[in-house]
């Protein structure tokens, strides 16, 4: 009985690399029952997600090797739902908005209340976990004639063909049309989808680009939804 119990410990992924900060949050979870896991940077933090299941991120935004923003963005273009806290030192409205407009659930400003954290995690968790809340997850994209299947990475493009594409090819169609009429440029588009990867040349993006045309665009060579914007990068127009 008593492993069954730990086994139902709400599990936490706290990223943060301020140590004294660290250890203050650690333990105030660690009373509250919650199975915390530690990481000390963006890159061990991506790692830990995709290799384990956690009820809830508390995410630091201002980190080492890959900042809190782009941890975000990484996990949500790998389908991962975790919730996630953004923890910050900065307060301004645009930081609040940036983290809650590419996947964030909450943001709390350093310094901050302990009481106040603890409550906001509760909430997380419990609203997370409720059943009937979260929607069902939107995994088919339509535009045009074409349809596409994040889930099982399939696509049926205009003239009616059906391809399986590679993971990464998938996780760039995401990010692009998650931003869709807005113009993302390549370098972002380099440190969102590789991140700390092998690092490609702005060239490997445009390869990207042009195999999408080939799939999705009845005219490749006047492009209607992958949009070049020259010496900036690129923009997805669904209409």
């Amino acid at each position: 009985m008593e492993k069954d119990a730990q086994d139902k410990k709400p599990r936490i992924l706290l990223v943060e690399d301020e140590e004294s900060l660290l250890e203050v949050i650690l333990m105030n979870l660690k009373m509250e029952g919650y199975d915390v896991s530690i990481a000390r940077d963006g890159k061990q933090a991506i790692d830990m997600a995709r290799q384990a299941r956690y009820d809830l991120c508390i995410l630091d935004i201002m980190l080492p090797k890959v900042d809190g923003f782009t941890v975000c963005k990484t996990l949500r273009l790998d389908n991962n739902k975790v919730p996630i806290l953004f923890l910050s030192a900065k307060s301004t409205g645009a930081d609040r908005v940036e983290g809650l407009k590419i996947g964030g659930d909450d943001y709390l400003t350093k310094p901050f209340n302990l009481e106040e954290l603890l409550l906001r995690v509760s909430n997380l968790i419990r609203l997370h976990k409720r059943p009937g809340v979260e929607a069902k997850d939107v995994n088919m994209f339509r535009f045009g004639k074409n349809e596409i299947n994040f889930s099982t990475f399939e696509i049926t493009t205009y003239d009616g063909n059906q391809a399986t594409l590679s993971k990464r090819e998938i996780q760039l169609l995401r990010f692009l049309i998650e931003r869709n009429g807005e113009v993302v440029s390549r370098e972002e588009i380099l440190e969102t989808i590789w991140g700390y990867d092998v690092y490609p040349s702005t060239r490997t993006i445009d390869n990207y680009i042009l195999a999408f045309r080939k799939y999705f665009e009845e005219n490749s060579k006047n492009p209607k939804y992958f949009q070049s914007i020259r010496g900036v990068g690129y923009k997805f127009v669904s209409e």
